[in-house]
């Protein structure tokens, strides 16, 4: 079975370096310094006090060659539809795609791209590159979960992730499980972007915000698909109330920082009044 990982950042690269430990044949994709450094020395995995270090097979998304069992797309939301169109060639119609790209709709986007069979998922990881070639992993937080209406694509992940001794779940409803992990993040990365500040000061001095942002997007999850996860609104609070105080968010370093935000994914696609009040002021310096 050949597995691609799109995009080797702190969730590719880990899985990458993962599979190719257990003995799968994997190839990633990557651009760059990293790409050159994985190429000549493999993926180095630093994760607390243990270091690793694997060969892995790696190129640059052109120089994909022939057709992928299964392609895992780790690349930000807002290049995951270019990303896909890249390795149309390279897919088929017994393919199995999957994005653990920030987002709700990601299924949706790869279903647009191409003819294949299309998971949904999403994953819990504290990591990033720390260097080219070089991927931290902090703590011991990892989960993998996916699911769809195709039993047997869910099992051939599944059996992927078996065999790399890597914690997955596979919940019936995929979709609430997507809407559990994105409530957190796109209220917390549109509040810390346009505070620009931790999440920490966003808990002590933005409480009421957050709050109402919080239940925001619970509503727009029930009226859009019916998924009740109104229990998530106390639950992120105590989530961002226990992160260390100075943690930010990958948005609000992007912007920090003038790179291309995944504001659409995050903020943009919730339609509900004080979501998109905040989203058309980021997205005015966004633009500047």
């Amino acid at each position: 079975m050949r597995i691609a990982i799109v995009g080797l950042g702190g969730v590719g690269g880990y899985l990458a370096a993962s599979f190719a430990k257990s003995g799968l044949d994997v190839t990633g994709f990557a651009r760059g310094e990293h790409l050159k450094a994985i190429q000549k020395e493999g993926i180095k995995i630093t994760e607390d006090e243990i270091e690793w270090r694997v060969p892995l097979h790696v190129k640059h998304p052109d120089e994909a060659e022939g057709i992928y069992d299964v392609v895992m797309f780790c690349v930000k939301s807002y290049d995951l539809g270019t990303s896909c169109k890249r390795m149309q060639n390279h897919i088929n119609a017994d393919s199995i795609l999957l994005s653990f790209s920030n987002g709700v709709n990601n299924g949706d986007v790869l279903c647009a791209c191409c003819d294949a069979r299309v998971l949904d998922g999403c994953i819990y990881i504290l990591s990033h590159i720390e260097s080219p070639g070089v991927i931290r992993k902090k703590g011991k937080v990892f989960a993998a979960l996916f699911g769809g209406e195709d039993e047997a694509a869910v099992q051939t992940v599944a059996d992927i992730f078996q065999k790399a001794g890597l914690r997955y779940k596979t919940p019936q409803n995929i979709k609430e499980a997507l809407y559990r992990k994105y409530i957190f993040i796109a209220a917390f990365a549109t509040l810390t972007s346009y505070y620009n500040t931790g999440i920490g000061t966003i808990y002590e001095e933005h409480y009421e915000e957050a709050e109402r942002l919080l239940t925001e997007i619970a509503e727009f999850a029930k009226e859009t698909q019916g998924i009740d996860i109104f229990d998530e609104v106390q639950k992120s609070l105590e989530t961002a109330k226990k992160v260390p105080y100075d943690a930010s968010t990958s948005m609000a370093l992007d912007f920090k920082n003038g790179k291309k935000t995944e504001l659409e994914n995050l903020s943009g696609y919730v339609q509900k009044p004080f979501m998109q009040k905040l989203y058309n002021e980021l997205k005015k310096r966004e633009n500047k």
